[in-house]
């Protein structure tokens, strides 16, 4: 009888060891995932946009862009959707604040 129970709590904890294995090899996968994200690059550059710098903030065009927006035949391009929102409010005053590129 004493055997039996040795026996059977021998198994119980190699049963408890091989289920937390699992857990591991769940949270390195996931880790993986949610760092793929991070490698994600700006969505426009420099050489796709008529403006030198971002019209609302002056952040060069060089820095990143993520938002563009067609205005009396220029592309504008704007680090952040804000910047945007800031431009459409009055587009003539960001336009020379622009520093566009001359169109050859």
């Amino acid at each position: 009888m004493k055997q039996i129970i040795v026996s059977a709590s021998a198994l119980l904890i190699l049963a408890a060891c091989a289920g937390n294995s699992n857990k591991t090899d769940a949270k390195k996968d996931s880790t993986a995932t949610t760092s793929a994200p991070m490698a994600m690059q700006a969505k426009f550059t420099a050489d796709m946009v008529d403006n030198q710098r971002d019209p609302s903030c002056g952040m060069p065009a060089k820095a990143g862009l993520e938002d563009t927006i067609h205005y009396k035949g220029y592309v504008i391009g704007f680090c952040s959707k804000e910047c945007k929102d800031e431009f459409l409010k009055d587009p003539e005053k960001g336009l020379t604040a622009a520093d566009l590129k001359k169109k050859q």
